[in-house]
């Protein structure tokens, strides 16, 4: 596969900017039980509403989320949010301020819920229902799609069918590719464009002591290897956040620093996932 970046860049530059926060698991909201992912790592298992969580993922939307854009704006980085949809229903503002400066809104799910265990046309409604949704709260339908980390065998064919650009939930490459997937109108090609956990900031969470200096180290390390490697062959850089996470005052100055980084180095394109698909697209004809 033989393909370049825009104006000969070694490096196309991949943040994500999960929006997960008011879309999460709540009782309040209905559901079963309260939401397990929690800083403190308390996992409840009775269904009692665990109030300091839901208000740590406020946090995201009332703190964090004004420190990340004043970043984005600040280094004129052009992003991709991974949206919940029900999220940004409840965030106008955020969803505002993300069409406002020309960011990518890519579907994160309609809510932040695991969909592996629906059936191939309850996964479809959900598709449907983040669509319209998304494409209501930021004027423009979403293209891409990221589930919560699991989903059904039947989804890519669904995102096909329904005209999505690109699928997100893989970590196999560090370049976009190929798939080809058997729709009710024969064989359609979507683009995969592979995602990465190991730069994520999710880790400050999942490993206790895990220090926002470790997590800057190791994304510039990353950078700088795939940015060596990008003199041969194109490479794609991911680098996930979280409100909540990295939006944090003693953390997002590392997000600061890698930005800082970046801008730095030349040949560095920097910019959304669908930017970077519709390229390779143009680049690769599709195998069918």
């Amino acid at each position: 596969m033989s393909f370049r970046w825009p104006n000969g860049a070694r490096l196309a530059m991949s943040i994500v900017v999960n929006v997960e926060e008011g879309a999460e698991m709540s009782i309040a909201r209905g559901d079963k039980g309260p939401e397990p992912v929690d800083e403190l790592g308390v996992s409840l298992k009775i269904p009692i509403r665990n109030y300091g969580n839901e208000s740590n993922y406020d946090y995201g939307i009332r703190a964090g989320a004004p420190r990340v854009l004043k970043l984005l704006d600040r280094y004129g980085f052009k992003v991709t949010f991974t949206a919940a949809a029900t999220a940004l229903e409840q965030a106008p503002e955020l969803a505002k301020a993300i069409a406002e400066g020309g960011h990518e809104a890519c579907s994160h799910g309609w809510r932040w819920i695991h969909q592996f265990s629906y059936g191939e046309e309850r996964e479809r409604e959900f598709v449907k229902k983040a669509v319209a949704s998304i494409e209501a709260t930021t004027g423009t339908r979403p293209h891409g799609w990221l589930s919560r980390y699991m989903h059904t065998p039947f989804l890519r064919k669904t995102l096909a069918e329904e005209g999505f650009v690109y699928h997100m939930d893989d970590y196999s490459d560090d370049v976009p590719r190929w798939d080809v997937v058997e729709t009710a109108r024969g064989p359609k090609p979507i683009v995969i464009m592979p995602y990465a956990l190991d730069t994520n900031d999710m880790k400050f969470w999942l490993a206790p002591g895990y220090t926002p200096q470790q997590w800057l180290d190791y994304a510039i390390a990353t950078f700088e290897q795939l940015y060596e490697e990008g003199a041969e062959a194109p490479r794609m850089m991911s680098l996930g956040l979280h409100l909540r996470i990295i939006g944090r005052p003693g953390r997002i100055w590392a997000l600061d620093r890698f930005m800082a980084h970046v801008a730095s180095r030349p040949d560095v394109w920097v910019t959304s996932r669908l930017d970077m698909a519709r390229h390779f697209a143009a680049e690769v004809p599709p195998p069918v």
